[in-house]
């Protein structure tokens, strides 16, 4: 099979490699499309914090069950399915405390083992999320919602709650979407006026310029003369970051879902007279892929919602620098096998 291999930063290569055979607990899949995200391009720069190489990229993964190993119950051959590239131990305190998403000893597929960037990939029968009658597309995105979706939670939201969302890339979309699903009260800021626009016109919501004179002004406007009391900022933006604790009323709480490599910073004084509560949102659980899922085969969220641009897994490595990493224009992309 093919193998789409990051030698080092900027350095991509393929090359031939046996086909998996799945162990006893394992689902073999034949990929059918892949995901691109942040995490793929800052990892092809050599940005991405929590990388080795070298590595096969590719955690949002959608493919056909081809073969099973002997202990698998679940799936059979011939159904579509979506990974959780999440591994965990199951053993340590987080796991234990059903946490595995932020596990001591996780290991993400794309990430800290070899990922999707293959014509196929063994992955263990716990981490697959049966996709059945789902676009291949939309399919490969559910772990991109999914993020968005244990951002929401991590939030601990309720209808009505007011909430800006700072960053309008996949992710942030994705938060602004599944939170007008479950009720919220929602607006989004960034500071590209073609995400403001695509934002506005798929969801309908305030969308503001955080860079506006008028923008607190603004944002109060949206939630009834006050600062929102839930902030969930996507951007992995040290700026946007350290002004979180300014976005929110008192007694409010922060969920940083965007990683940046650096020292936050923030007004001490600040953030004890509002007794603010800040989070990092991590990964996602099996919970967030089901509720992603459900909410895609209800028509709530969909692949147009972030997908901008398809690309062939065979000529990914030429174009990859030009039409992926420098292209300002690409919101979301899926490469297609």
């Amino acid at each position: 099979m093919k193998s789409l291999i990051c030698r080092q930063p900027t350095q991509f290569e393929y090359k031939e490699r046996p086909v998996p055979t799945p162990a006893e607990n394992e689902v073999l899949l034949k990929v059918k499309t892949v995901g691109i995200c942040g995490t793929d391009i800052h990892a092809w720069a050599g940005k991405q914090p929590f990388f080795n190489y070298p590595r096969v990229l590719g955690h949002e993964i959608c493919g056909d069950v081809v073969a099973i190993g002997n202990n698998v119950t679940h799936f059979h051959i011939g159904q579509q399915a979506a990974v959780i590239p999440y591994i965990a131990c199951n053993k340590c305190s987080a796991c234990l405390n059903h946490r595995p998403n932020c596990c001591e000893n996780i290991s993400v597929i794309g990430v800290h083992q070899d990922g999707g960037m293959v014509e196929y990939i063994a992955v263990p029968e716990s981490n697959v999320l049966l996709a059945e009658g789902i676009d291949p597309a939309a399919a490969a995105l559910i772990e991109p919602f999914a993020i968005s979706a244990h951002a929401i939670r991590r939030a601990e939201c309720a209808p009505g709650d007011s909430v800006l969302v700072v960053g309008g890339g996949p992710i942030g979309l994705g938060v602004a979407a599944i939170g007008l699903a479950d009720g919220l009260n929602i607006a989004l800021a960034d500071t590209q006026p073609e995400r403001r626009a695509h934002t506005h016109n798929l969801l309908g919501i305030p969308v503001l310029d955080p860079a506006s004179p008028q923008f607190e002004q603004q944002l109060r406007a949206n939630f009834q003369g006050e600062l929102p009391n839930k902030v969930i900022d996507a951007t992995g933006n040290e700026i946007a970051m350290n002004n979180s604790v300014n976005l929110i009323r008192h007694g409010g709480q922060i969920i940083f879902v965007g990683l940046f490599k650096g020292n936050l910073s923030f007004s001490d004084p600040d953030f004890h007279k509002k007794e603010t509560t800040m989070k990092g949102s991590r990964n996602a659980t099996h919970e967030d892929f089901a509720k992603v899922a459900r909410l895609m085969s209800e028509g709530k969220i969909s692949a147009k919602m972030m997908l901008s641009h398809r690309f062939d897994f065979s000529s990914l490595a030429v174009i990859y620098e030009t039409e992926i990493v420098n292209n300002k224009n690409l919101l979301k992309a899926v490469v297609e096998f």
